[in-house]
């Protein structure tokens, strides 16, 4: 295992609390276990860490090793992978050709909201770095099989506000619409409700054009009075 993610496996389990771990895999339905370190720490632990590694190579090593190891049969925990995506967020790796297909590794192997809606605001910095290369891979992944990818795909602009590119927004809802799947349905109405922030005259009229379910029609007029 490379340095850096030595390092940050031995500081999570300095920083371990067993008393608050169960709990943490109880609310997250996790089959892997916890070590009891709260998910701002774990971050702080791995920007803390890899402020002497400004190299991407070895960051992104480092996040590789930090996110399969997680998920091999000896122990290891769930903040490790938390780690592993704030390593993502280091200025070092914005420019890096390898985050979308690291990102869609995460998302396919995790397999869950916490690892697949963190890893949505790295999928944003890329439309900001790279936005025509960026928004063509997520309008594929809003077609794709795995309901993750779908779902990242659908909240890749949270939180971009007035940069929010419509037309590609309305791109990656149109093949979800019908998706009974509830993680699909409440992404969407949380992707209109977030640029309802930004355009409330856009998500009104999108809302008007298109048969939204229930669930997602609530979540995206939720702040508009209708």
């Amino acid at each position: 295992m490379s340095a850096l993610a030595d390092s940050i496996r031995t500081s999570l389990r300095h920083a371990s609390d067993p008393a608050r771990a169960p709990a943490q895999q109880a609310y997250m339905k996790s089959a892997m276990p916890y070590l009891g370190v709260s998910v701002p720490l774990a971050r702080r632990i791995a920007r803390t860490a890899a402020r002497s590694v400004p190299d991407a190579d070895a960051i992104l090593t480092a996040v590789r090793e930090l996110w399969d190891v997680a998920a091999a049969s000896e122990p290891h925990y769930r903040e490790e992978r938390y780690a592993a995506m704030a390593l993502l967020a280091i200025p070092a790796m914005r420019d890096d050709p390898r985050m979308l297909a690291t990102i869609e590794h995460m998302v396919r192997t995790g397999r869950w909201w916490d690892y697949t809606d963190e890893l949505a605001h790295r999928v944003a910095d890329e439309l900001d770095e790279r936005p025509e290369a960026t928004a063509a891979i997520v309008r594929r992944w809003a077609s794709d099989d795995d309901l993750w990818m779908r779902r990242i795909a659908i909240i890749a602009q949270l939180g971009r506000k007035d940069r929010v590119d419509r037309m590609l927004l309305a791109d990656v809802l149109a093949p979800n619409l019908d998706d009974p799947e509830f993680f699909i349905r409440k992404a969407i109405g949380w992707a209109l409700r977030d640029l309802a922030r930004a355009d409330p005259e856009w998500v009104r009229g999108y809302a008007q054009e298109h048969a939204l379910s229930p669930l997602s029609r609530r979540e995206a007029l939720k702040h508009l009075g209708s």
